[in-house]
C-alpha cells in the first residue's frame, strides 16, 4: 500500500455571501467539487464557486471530493462565518485515499528465439467493503507487444480497509509485473532483454490492428541503449563490479495510456490592445499548465507568447476535465487550440473585409498569422499588425470552444538503469537512469523533462522505499508521517538523463500532435531497477519495496564477488 504525500496537504476555505458559497480548494477537479458540494448541501451548482489557481502537489490525492470539503462548507454555513480546514499529515493517510496492494500473476509463452506466443496477466487487488474501484490498469500489457494470444483479468478481494483512489500512474503496477516477467524470460532463454522487446515490437495496435498516430518506441530503444552504453553489459548476474560493490544494469519499456475524456472548453478574449486572455476551468498541479497552454494559444493564434495570459482554477470559466489520467494536454490543450484557431480565422476575416487593410480582398486561405502579424503567404510585404487591426476594429474578439472528446493516446519510452548493491549489507543505490520517451509533439522540453525526472523519483520510492504499514489488529496506519513513510530524498536520486523523440501524433491534431505524457515516466523505471538488482545479485525479487535483507546475494554472485575482490587486492 502507498500514500501520496504531496508537500501541501489538502485544504479547504469556505465562505458564504448570501446564498453563494465560495470554496478555495486544493483540488484536481473544480467542476467535480462544485457538483458534489452542491448536491450534498442541496443548492444549485451555480451557487457554488470553486477557486483553485494553485494546487501544489496532487498525485491523485486531490482528485476525488473528500468529506472534509463538504463538512467545511456546511460548518461555514452554520456558523455564518468563513471556515478554513487544513488536514494534518497524519490525517492525509486516512482521508485522501491510497494505492491499494496488488498481487500479479504473469504467464508468458514464447518460442526459443524469444517471440511471444501468449500472455496471461491476472491482477488481484484489495478493495474496501463499499467500493470496487480499480486503479491497476493493464492496458499497457495489450498495447506494448505483438502477441497473438492474450488474457488479461482483474480480480478484487474485499477487506476492511478504506477505499483506494487515484495515485501516481495507475498503470505502474501492471507495467512492473509485465516488464519484470519479460526480463525473466530473456534470462531463461539466454537472450538480451532489449532484443526480446524488439522481436515483439507492435507496429500496429495489437487489439484492433489499427495504425498508431505515431510510434517511435523503436527509436527510443536505440537511442536509450546507445546513450546508456547497453552494448557493454555482461549478461551474467554478479559479473560486473566496482570495488566492493556489485553493479547491475537493467532496462524496461515505459508505457501509459492517456486522454479518452469527455473534453474541455476554453474562452479566448483578444483585446483591442492586442493582448490575449485565455480562461479554462483546469488546474496546474506542478506540470506547467500555465506555460504550455499559453504556448499553444500563442502558436495557434500567431502572436508572441508574452502577449498571452492564461487563467485557470475557477468554475466561472468554461468547464474542463479533471487534472489526471495524463489528460490535460489532449483535453485542455485541444480546447485552447480550437479557440485560438477560431480567433485567428476571425481575425483574418476582419482583415480581408476591411477596405483600409493591406489584406483587403485577399482570399483567406492565402493569409497566415505569425509573430503578431497577418500577412499574405506569397506576398509577405502585404501585412498588418494584429494590434493595429484590433485597434481599428474597436472591440474585443471573444471566442469560446465547446468541449470535444479528447482522443485516447499511448505514450511510450525506453528506460535503462544502473544500480550498485553492497553484498555485505544488501544496500541498493540507483546510480544512473536514462529515459528516452515518445510523447508525440513535445510542447515544452523543459516542463516535459521536469515531469520525466519527477516520474523517475517516484519510481525509486515505489521500488525501494515506500510502504504504508498497517496494524493488522486495529487497521491503523503505523507510519503516518514523513519520518517513517520513506520517500526518496536528494541523496537517493542519481543522475537522470532524459531525451525525447519529438514526432507529432496524427491522431492528436487538435493538441498540435501532443499526447498525454504525465504518468508515463513512472512506468518502466520501477521494473528496470528490479531487473538491475537481479543482474547485480542473481536474486529475482518479486515483492515491493525491495529491502536490504532481500538483496543478500545469490551464492554464485558471492563467489564471483570474492574472486573479483581478491584479484583487485
Amino acid at each position: 500500500m502507498h500514500h501520496h504525500n504531496p508537500i501541501e496537504p489538502s485544504a479547504t476555505t469556505a465562505s458564504w455571501d448570501g446564498r453563494t458559497l465560495t470554496l478555495h480548494e486544493s483540488t484536481q477537479g473544480i467542476s467535480r467539487s462544485q457538483a458534489a458540494v452542491a448536491a450534498a448541501l442541496g443548492i444549485p451548482p451555480a451557487d457554488v464557486v470553486v477557486l483553485s489557481p494553485f494546487v501544489g502537489g496532487g498525485f491523485g490525492a486531490k482528485g476525488p471530493v473528500w468529506p472534509h470539503t463538504v463538512l467545511t462548507a456546511a460548518v461555514a454555513r452554520e456558523l455564518r462565518r468563513p471556515v478554513k480546514l487544513v488536514l494534518s499529515r497524519a490525517q492525509t493517510y486516512t482521508s485522501n485515499g491510497h494505492r491499494a496492494a496488488a498481487h500479479q500473476r504473469v504467464v508468458l509463452g514464447a518460442t526459443r528465439d524469444g517471440r511471444l506466443t501468449a500472455i496471461e496477466h491476472v491482477t488481484t487487488q484489495q478493495v474496501s467493503r463499499t467500493d470496487e474501484t480499480l486503479f491497476n490498469s493493464s492496458e499497457s500489457t495489450y498495447l506494448l507487444y505483438a502477441v497473438p494470444n492474450m488474457r488479461i483479468a482483474q480480480q478484487v478481494v474485499r477487506l476492511d480497509l478504506p477505499t483506494q483512489s487515484f495515485m501516481r500512474s495507475p498503470e505502474a503496477i501492471a507495467s512492473h509485473g509485465l516488464e519484470c516477467a519479460l526480463d525473466e524470460l530473456a534470462t531463461e532463454l539466454g537472450l538480451d532483454p532489449l532484443d526480446v522487446r524488439l522481436r515483439n515490437y507492435a507496429e500496429v495496435d495489437p487489439g484492433t490492428g489499427a495504425p498508431f498516430g505515431s510510434k517511435e518506441l523503436r527509436e527510443c530503444y536505440r537511442r536509450g541503449a546507445e546513450t546508456f552504453g547497453w552494448a557493454g553489459r555482461d549478461p551474467r548476474p554478479g559479473s560486473m563490479t566496482d570495488g566492493d560493490l556489485l553493479i547491475g544494469w537493467g532496462m524496461a519499456t515505459a508505457g501509459h495510456t492517456a486522454g479518452d475524456r469527455p473534453g474541455s472548453g476554453a474562452r479566448l478574449t483578444l483585446d483591442v490592445d492586442g493582448t490575449v486572455l485565455v480562461q479554462c476551468g483546469t488546474h496546474d498541479i506542478g506540470t506547467g499548465t500555465y506555460t504550455v497552454m499559453s504556448q499553444i494559444a500563442a502558436q495557434s493564434l500567431g502572436v508572441p507568447l508574452d502577449a498571452v495570459r492564461f487563467e485557470l482554477g475557477d468554475t466561472r470559466f468554461p468547464a474542463a476535465d479533471p487534472a489526471g489520467a495524463s489528460a490535460t494536454v489532449p483535453s485542455v490543450g485541444s480546447a485552447v487550440n480550437r479557440a485560438a484557431r477560431s480567433a485567428r480565422e476571425a481575425l483574418i476575416e476582419v482583415a480581408v473585409a476591411d477596405p483600409g487593410s493591406p489584406l483587403h480582398a485577399v482570399p483567406a486561405d492565402r493569409v497566415q498569422a505569425a509573430d503578431g502579424q497577418l500577412f499574405v503567404t506569397d506576398d509577405p510585404g502585404r501585412r498588418i499588425d494584429v494590434r493595429s487591426l484590433m485597434a481599428q476594429h474597436g472591440r474585443p474578439l471573444v471566442i469560446t470552444s465547446e468541449p470535444a472528446p479528447a482522443p485516447p493516446g499511448f505514450s511510450t519510452g525506453a528506460v535503462f538503469v544502473e544500480v550498485s548493491v553492497d553484498p555485505r549489507l544488501g544496500r541498493v543505490r540507483v546510480r544512473r537512469i536514462v529515459g528516452v520517451y515518445d510523447p508525440g509533439t513535445v510542447l515544452n522540453f523543459r516542463t516535459a523533462r521536469s515531469q520525466a525526472i519527477g516520474g523517475a523519483v517516484w519510481a525509486v520510492g515505489f521500488t525501494l522505499t515506500e510502504h504504508t504499514v498497517l496494524d493488522r489488529n486495529l487497521v491503523r496506519v503505523v507510519n503516518p508521517n514523513l519520518s517513517t513513510y520513506l520517500l526518496p530524498v536528494n541523496a537517493d536520486i542519481p543522475d537522470v538523463e532524459i531525451d525525447f523523440i519529438d514526432v507529432p501524433d496524427a491522431h492528436a491534431a487538435d493538441a498540435l500532435g501532443a499526447r498525454g505524457f504525465g504518468e508515463t515516466p513512472m512506468t518502466g523505471v520501477t521494473a528496470a531497477i528490479a531487473n538491475a538488482i537481479h543482474h547485480a545479485t542473481g536474486r529475482r525479487i518479486r515483492d515491493l519495496p525491495i529491502t536490504q535483507d532481500a538483496c543478500c546475494c545469490d551464492p554464485s554472485c558471492w563467489s564471483r564477488w570474492r574472486r573479483c575482490r581478491s584479484r583487485a587486492q
